[in-house]
């Protein structure tokens, strides 16, 4: 098939720009593919971070198209009949957030209609974790313009049939960020970041209010011989937190990094850690449990969304309830205590042979040849 995969990707920076550079990498073993991103993706005023392109020295391995203003009509057309010219059998748009639902519509109805092409809406969330007035609406005009929707947990299946009861879908689970690289020896992990302490867990990710990161800080509180490692660029209020830790009298036990880490040191943090930590307090899915999977690390999360679907409790990690810091200290207690480490290790390394791309290619062919539900 000829395929144009559509949405955020290199230059842009983020969990669904790695998650588009893979797929696109996977599914050009069997198919002639071509990705369109953006020339302007969120304007600078809505954007919290510090800058919205990719850094590091991990280019992509293939070139991107970067043809979308996400605020100018004008350009959604030009780009649709764009597409159009080129007759692709396939559009693949990597959808995220109801912000990109009118151009995304508006490309998908121009370059449909008339010709062969038809279009996937690959569901990375239908239902945001901080909604706005209009979302439902939006999303729904995107959705009009879709044949066929793939959706990676049955949180995602749940709202898109909420939204399109008849919607022809597959779930196919989320893959792993193999992007990143592999596992490196802890002890050396540890030496790069200049950690000396024994114990060590991680959060990793944007700090945004639905991650949970005040859930844990209390509970930092009812273990004192662990060093947690905080890595991620604030999204929220940095000096709440920082004030929070202040009161808790665990400032020596938190080490913050707030940036956004490039891809060739994402390694170094996940090695170092004994346990990834996910205190979420709403969740759909999280990319963090399948770059903890790729570096074969256990997870103690939140049995929120689609979290439960791939932390198996007493298997790959632990599962607590949500905004809960005595059940979260108990588990990080457990874990080390009954020395599960390698017990999870273990069953981590049997486990991520399910979070393959060459299924997800799978999936998406078996679903446009016909053979999909709904």
């Amino acid at each position: 098939m000829k395929i144009l995969v559509i949405g955020p990707a290199y230059p842009w920076r983020g969990g669904i720009a790695h998650h588009t550079g893979l797929l696109v990498n996977h599914l050009r073993k069997h198919h002639d593919v071509e990705v369109v991103t953006f020339s302007r993706q969120y304007p600078s005023i809505f954007f919290p971070g510090t800058t919205q392109y990719e850094s590091g020295s991990r280019d992509p391995a293939f070139q991107t198209n970067q043809w979308i203003d996400s605020i100018n009509p004008v350009n959604w057309i030009r780009v649709g009949l764009r597409i159009r010219r080129s007759s692709p059998s396939l559009l693949i748009f990597a959808f995220s957030l109801p912000f990109f639902a009118p151009c995304y519509g508006t490309i998908a109805a121009i370059a449909r209609w008339g010709t062969q092409t038809r279009s996937l809406f690959l569901c990375h969330n239908i239902v945001p974790h901080e909604q706005r007035f209009g979302d439902r609406v939006l999303t729904r005009f995107a959705f009009a313009f879709a044949d066929f929707f793939l959706v990676q947990s049955t949180a995602v299946e749940r709202d898109l049939l909420a939204l399109k009861p008849h919607a022809r879908y597959r779930v196919t689970p989320h893959p792993l960020y193999e992007m990143f690289g592999s596992p490196i020896d802890k002890t050396k992990a540890r030496n790069l970041l200049a950690i000396s302490s024994e114990r060590v867990i991680l959060f990793f990710g944007y700090i945004r209010p639905y991650k949970g990161l005040e859930t844990l800080l209390h509970a930092m509180v009812w273990f004192g011989d662990v060093l947690l490692l905080v890595v991620g660029e604030f999204y929220d209020d940095e000096e709440r937190y920082r004030s929070l830790m202040r009161s808790l009298q665990i400032e020596q036990r938190v080490r913050v990094v707030n940036q956004y880490i490039p891809n060739d040191e994402v390694s170094r943090y996940f090695s170092a850690a004994d346990v990834v930590v996910l205190p979420y307090l709403s969740a759909t899915q999280s990319g963090i449990v399948q770059i903890a999977y790729n570096f074969d690390k256990p997870v103690i999360a939140t049995s929120v969304g689609g979290l439960q679907e791939v932390v198996r409790d007493g298997f790959t990690g632990f599962l607590v309830p949500q905004n809960d810091p005595e059940a979260l200290a108990s588990a990080v207690r457990r874990f080390y205590n009954e020395q599960r480490e390698h017990e999870f290790v273990q069953h981590v390394k049997q486990e991520k042979e399910l979070y393959s791309w060459d299924r997800m290619v799978a999936v998406i062919e078996e679903l446009v040849d016909g053979s999909g539900t709904g």
